[in-house]
């Protein structure tokens, strides 16, 4: 998992210079399977992030976030972290102006 954030601290460094690139990175929210096109994208541009590590980021996140809850949490959430959308996110951002 530490490889995968390396790679999207990596990506998301080449974006902070690169507003075609974060153009490119934002538009895969809007295809049909967002986190494929995100990683194929990723992976066309030389960065080692598959579907599988993606998922797998917010799932191992709300997981350990459930056994950390005293007692464990008798009720797992219905849904995890998503690593993808939080990634976005900071893109979407360095669109905006500084305030």
């Amino acid at each position: 998992m530490t490889d995968l954030f390396r790679e999207l601290d990596r990506l998301l460094a080449a974006a902070r210079g690169d507003a075609a690139l974060r153009a490119r990175l934002l538009a895969t929210a809007q295809d049909s399977d967002p986190m494929d096109a995100f990683c194929r994208l990723a992976q066309s541009l030389g960065y080692e992030i598959t579907l599988g590590d993606l998922f797998a980021a917010g799932q191992e996140y709300s997981d350990n976030q459930c056994k950390s809850t005293n007692g464990g949490n008798p009720r797992p959430y219905d849904s995890f972290d998503d690593t993808l959308a939080s990634f976005l996110s900071e893109v979407e951002q360095m669109n905006r102006p500084a305030e």
